[in-house]
């Protein structure tokens, strides 16, 4: 178990220190920039990884409550590590947006005025990946006593829209939001969002009352109080996250094309022809 969580430990900051120094030295990247992207990067690789590893235990897993597989707690395991990680990541590309965007004596402030707004900022997010950590870790390796892995692999496959979102925010960071490949990710980004993160808690119940043969809505009545609070908790936050990103979405496909910059604008879009990947971080924000 602890080699498992150590390996993980070494591998994601291994791997976005790595991808940091490739972007300097090949690319002459800013450190802002490389960090930015290599944040964005490692969150995708870990997305890949758990997907695939959801496919492969969902596959493996004819009894969706007896069956077990050998990665699911290893997976687990080793990915933990990563959402402790990441809220350090967040917190980087958070520093460097605030001396590009040119905020008030964002030269002058401390470190912990500037951890202060990154929480108030991000504070849903940290909350996410704080309660991943401090609730799901434990009850996916112990409270559920071997049982469900068909179920860990389901809730694997919600990393399968985080690609999308790392690439909008990627093509926001080099001004190619107007794009035709971000339009082509921004519509990608809202079908996979809802059909692997707000779909995905509706089909575990119906799942699991189908193997009962019994009503959905007895499922929570039977289900351990751990399982409903888990999933109340963690489908309210997806369903509030997909609203923002339709909300993007119709201001994204229904905007007139941007006017071409002049020599006296700064080349920046309008306020409200912000792409999606923006417009629910920034939405996200104002909670």
């Amino acid at each position: 178990m602890l080699a498992l969580m150590a390996a993980g430990s070494v591998f994601f900051p291994g791997l976005f220190l790595l991808s940091k120094q490739s972007l300097q030295r090949m690319l002459r990247w800013t450190e802002g920039d490389a960090d930015i992207v290599s944040a964005r990067l490692v969150s995708s690789i870990q997305a890949v990884m758990a997907s695939t590893a959801g496919c492969i235990i969902i596959s493996s897993c004819k009894d969706i409550m007896e069956d077990k597989h050998w990665l699911t707690n290893n997976y687990i395991l080793f990915a933990t590590p990563y959402f402790a990680f990441d809220i350090y990541a967040m917190f980087l590309c958070y520093w460097h947006k605030l001396q590009v965007k040119g905020h008030e004596e964002a030269g002058h402030r401390s470190m912990g005025a500037a951890v202060g707004g990154y929480l108030r900022r991000e504070l849903l997010m940290v909350l996410h990946h704080v309660f991943m950590v401090a609730f799901c870790f434990p009850a996916s390796v112990f409270w559920r006593q071997g049982k469900g892995d068909y179920f860990q692999g389901v809730l694997f496959l919600a990393e399968l829209s985080t690609p999308s979102v790392c690439l909008g925010k990627v093509l926001i960071q080099f001004d190619k939001q107007h794009t035709l490949l971000h339009k082509v990710n921004g519509a990608l980004m809202l079908l996979t969002f809802f059909s692997c993160r707000v779909l995905l808690f509706p089909y575990l119940y119906y799942a699991y009352g189908r193997y009962a043969s019994i009503p959905v809505y007895m499922v929570p009545l039977v289900a351990p109080w751990q399982c409903n609070m888990g999933a109340a908790l963690l489908m309210a936050l997806q369903f509030y996250w997909f609203g923002l990103i339709c909300r993007g979405a119709l201001r994204l496909f229904t905007r007139k094309s941007p006017p071409m910059p002049t020599e006296e604008s700064d080349g920046r879009p309008p306020p409200d022809s912000q792409p999606v990947s923006q417009q629910l971080e920034e939405e996200t924000h104002k909670h």
